[in-house]
């Protein structure tokens, strides 16, 4: 239950964990009330805005609810009364264990100061952090003097900043955090965000919350059938990564990365691209067509009359867009990784695949930069690029859907 839940992965998130019947509820604020004193559930995951607003309601809460502040899982027990508990305690200790974070001692920072803020501070006062501030845009600690922060070796944010479809967006910039020794980024959708990709960039372990979700949501699972009788909140001795929550995020994880084609002028992109959307039953969409549509005129009339800097911005303005998409096969043009800031686009949502080709067999017809400088030359400025570029390097195969079916079976589609 939630006011907006248009971009909801919940129903995929339980159908992978075994509850094909899990559905959304829309609620205004006013059919709140009426919703839990009458309707047909036995259990109900609670999101935004409701997860305080539904605390009133409950006979009881879990320890987990009561530190925190919040609800978001409640069961209608056998005498029709609610019991209220909250699994983004369990959530959010699993993100720290999966990124293999000792957080104990150590200074904290926490971006945005709502649900979610109030979780990680009470997870991460549980494992002993030292000084953990909240960071908001008017209190007494905010953006406008987070200077006085900068010695922070922990940084998490729990705002929407950077969230779908604002991916450009980030909360802070990382430079001034000399001694940060990890970041935590709540948000799940884009897969990295521009923070989590700057903290990469910077030799920072990080992790986005896809994990966080799919193991809140099979400790909520466990809560409605019965088998946890509230989220534990203590911290364990050891910790080993639970089987279901890997296989269910990568899972998701697999279906949400957008399948990018990088590599050389007429080395295939469009045409591979194309039968591997057919093959796995994504989306296909190509960055040189797409900029056809913008611009209005051919890319061969672009480069003649406004230059190749120009049809490089355009490029770039394309790839924004189509990179928010998730789940999609994408074919780029040969130059896309002569900006930097298009590999960071690109890594949010995708793995790049890096299609190569020999150099005898690529053609230069109708392409621009390869006319003008020669299919050789082009191929040994970009070759390094490519190979730093991608996830993986696919040689081309005799046939197109050979080649296609190669990229499906390394990505285990």
């Amino acid at each position: 239950m939630g006011e907006k839940l248009g971009h909801s992965f919940s129903p995929q998130v339980h159908a992978l964990l075994g509850d094909d019947k899990y559905k959304l509820y829309e609620r205004n604020p006013d059919e709140v009330e009426d919703f839990l004193k009458t309707g047909e559930f036995t259990g109900i995951s609670v999101t935004i805005p409701y997860k305080k607003t539904v605390m009133p309601f409950c006979a009881q809460l879990s320890d987990a609810a009561q530190k925190i502040g919040s609800v978001n899982t409640l069961i209608r027990r056998s005498d029709g009364t609610l019991y209220g508990d909250n699994t983004d305690y369990f959530g959010f200790e699993y993100l720290i264990n999966k990124l293999c974070v000792d957080v104990s001692g150590k200074k904290a920072i926490i971006l945005g100061n709502g649900g979610a803020a109030a979780t990680v501070k009470a997870v991460l006062g549980g494992r002993g952090a030292g000084d953990v501030v909240v960071i908001s845009r008017s209190g007494a600690d905010n953006y406008g003097n987070l200077d006085r922060h900068y010695d922070a070796q922990i940084i998490v944010n729990t705002t929407p900043v950077g969230m779908y479809p604002n991916n450009e967006d980030a909360p802070i910039d990382l430079s001034g955090f000399k001694s940060c020794r990890a970041v935590i980024d709540v948000i799940y959708n884009p897969l990295k965000t521009k923070i989590l990709i700057q903290a990469e960039s910077m030799g920072i372990p990080c992790i986005g919350g896809l994990y966080m979700l799919v193991a809140q949501a099979k400790r909520a699972r466990e809560i409605f059938a019965g088998e946890v009788a509230h989220a534990d909140t203590k911290e364990k001795s050891s910790w080993s990564a639970d089987p279901v929550i890997e296989r269910v995020t990568c899972e998701i994880m697999r279906n949400m990365q957008n399948i990018v084609l990088i590599g050389m002028p007429g080395c295939g992109k469009t045409t591979v691209g194309q039968e591997l959307a057919r093959l796995t039953g994504r989306e296909f969409y190509d960055i040189d067509e797409i900029i056809v549509e913008i611009a209005g005129k051919s890319i061969k009339s672009i480069f003649e009359e406004s230059g190749e800097d120009a049809f490089r911005e355009i490029e770039t303005d394309a790839l924004k867009e189509v990179s928010k998409k998730s789940g999609c096969v994408i074919a780029t043009g040969g130059g896309i990784v002569l900006r930097e800031e298009n590999r960071k686009i690109l890594e949010q949502n995708g793995v790049l695949i890096y299609l190569s080709r020999a150099i005898n067999e690529l053609s230069s017809a109708g392409r621009p930069v390869s006319l003008s400088k020669g299919v050789e030359v082009i191929y040994n400025e970009r070759r390094h690029l490519y190979e730093s570029w991608c996830g993986h390097e696919i040689k081309s195969l005799p046939g197109v859907e050979q080649t296609a079916v190669a990229i499906r079976e390394v990505l285990k589609l």
